[in-house]
């Protein structure tokens, strides 16, 4: 059973939605470049998931890690560093690309945002709100306490997956349920997210399966997994019934969608 109906336009998508983890992190170009994004939306992916850290004068760059040297042919701590002194770091011959860049450059595009410290709040708040892009972006972080920030500074109009507690709430309560029982949604807690954003297990312990889907669907709440590369695992999550895959590899995951009838 899929979600009634979705509570923000970015979630509103025929089938389940693919997203282009990193732009496409196993393909030929180099993670969260402005060339893995263009491959990734000349195959057809309108989803495009990234991650944001600010650089000490407040430019926000799409870029994964907190320091630079695991990608790129330079050393430092972004946070630390200025835009200008970061712009000479290459991703192989690719400059990391800032978030206003990547919002420009794919107007028609659908971003994932992981914001990865306190210090891209503020900026990415006020870039959604000058880019005029809160109905293409959903919001994601590892922190309950950041989601709620950026839910204070953008209002109710930004969409913004479960934080780990709110994640961790909802999964609680599915244990109560048996198999292929379906919840009262008045017995569900209430979450300011308008997505669930979820490995398929932690360690031993299973995440997404029949009773976490069932509950979050009943709350009316999209159930997105990552990152998810092998093509088994894929079909295997859509069978169970969920609402979105991040993968870095798009070839993958558009010919498994292709062969059920759900790539659009």
């Amino acid at each position: 059973m899929a979600p009634r109906t979705a509570r923000h336009p970015f979630l509103r998508h025929d089938g389940p939605i693919p997203f282009a983890h990193r732009g496409g992190a196993a393909g030929p170009a180099g993670e969260n470049t402005l060339a893995a994004f263009r491959l990734a939306v000349r195959a057809g992916y309108r989803y495009l998931e990234t991650d944001v850290h600010a650089t000490s004068d407040g430019v926000l760059l799409a870029f994964h890690d907190r320091r630079l040297h695991r990608v790129t042919d330079t050393r430092g701590r972004i946070r630390a560093l200025s835009a200008a002194e970061i712009a000479k770091a290459r991703i192989g011959d690719e400059p990391i690309p800032t978030m206003a860049e990547l919002l420009a450059a794919f107007p028609d595009a659908r971003f994932n945002i992981d914001v990865k410290e306190p210090n891209t709040m503020a900026p990415l708040a006020e870039l959604l709100h000058r880019a005029d892009a809160l109905e293409r972006v959903c919001v994601s972080a590892f922190s309950d306490v950041r989601l709620s920030t950026v839910r204070e500074l953008l209002g109710p109009g930004v969409c913004t997956s479960a934080g780990p507690r709110e994640a961790w709430r909802m999964w609680r309560a599915s244990r109560r349920l048996k198999p292929g029982e379906r919840p009262d949604p008045d017995t569900l807690p209430a979450l300011a997210a308008d997505c669930l954003q979820l490995p398929p297990a932690l360690g031993r312990i299973i995440v997404v399966d029949d009773r976490l889907l069932a509950a979050a669907h009943a709350a009316g709440l999209p159930v997105h997994v990552w990152t998810i590369n092998d093509q088994a695992e894929m079909e295997r999550l859509l069978d169970l019934g969920v609402d979105g895959i991040m993968t870095d590899r798009l070839d993958t995951l558009k010919t498994v969608l292709t062969k059920r009838g759900t790539w659009s």
